[in-house]
């Protein structure tokens, strides 16, 4: 999909105006011995934090999206692919603040240099095992912004094609065990990395709004 089209389908009036479609619900975890779904929305206790989905175009004018694998070390979200984010800081304006300065911090975006325009909000997310509430924020830059990995925090950064995500993307369906509990959920594979969880239903969600036209 060219980045011009993203734009154009992003920007029309009141296009992230709710209900916003929903991405496969095979991306959606459920318990594989047939148990009802686990819960997925946050208690009172939950941390609010953002994420930012950035849409760029490459060289011949494709739309792409700049996502992150993350360090691997003993603990939550390991080596797993993610959105540039974190938590919420008192000196945040908003939860696009948060994400844009999250952004900053893990890959060296410069907004204001890139020309980043924030367009919209996805539906908010929980994450049980780090019980944050994510606002997923999307953005788009009219060229290719200049980014380098946070090694303390990013082992690289990928930048798939943002048809890698829409509906009729392949689904990969796993079955594992996380914290003793049987899960199977779906994702999406990146550059040899299996793309899952909360990540995984962002992107979703946007591919199926870029689908709508």
């Amino acid at each position: 999909m060219r980045f011009d089209e993203v734009v154009r389908r992003l920007t029309r009036p009141g296009r992230f105006d709710a209900p916003l479609p929903e991405g496969p619900g095979a991306l959606v975890p459920v318990f594989s011995d047939g148990r009802l779904r686990p819960r997925l929305e946050p208690g009172a206790s939950a941390r609010p934090s953002a994420v930012l989905a950035l849409l760029f175009p490459d060289a011949a004018g494709t739309a792409r999206i700049v996502l992150t694998e993350r360090l691997t070390y003993d603990g939550h979200h390991s080596g797993e692919v993610s959105l540039p984010g974190g938590k919420s800081e008192p000196g945040d304006a908003d939860v696009a603040a948060t994400a844009l300065r999250e952004a900053a911090e893990e890959v060296a975006l410069d907004a204001a240099g890139a020309g980043v325009a924030v367009v919209g909000q996805l539906d908010g997310l929980w994450i049980p095992v780090s019980d944050y509430r994510i606002s997923p924020i999307v953005a788009v830059a009219p060229r290719r912004p200049s980014l380098a990995p946070n090694p303390a925090e990013v082992a690289r950064i990928l930048e798939p094609a943002v048809a890698s995500f829409l509906p009729d993307a392949p689904i990969e369906v796993v079955e594992r065990s996380i914290g003793g509990l049987p899960l199977r959920y779906g994702g999406y594979r990146v550059d040899g990395l299996h793309v899952w969880g909360a990540t995984a239903r962002i992107l979703g969600q946007l591919g199926a709004m870029l689908a709508e036209g």
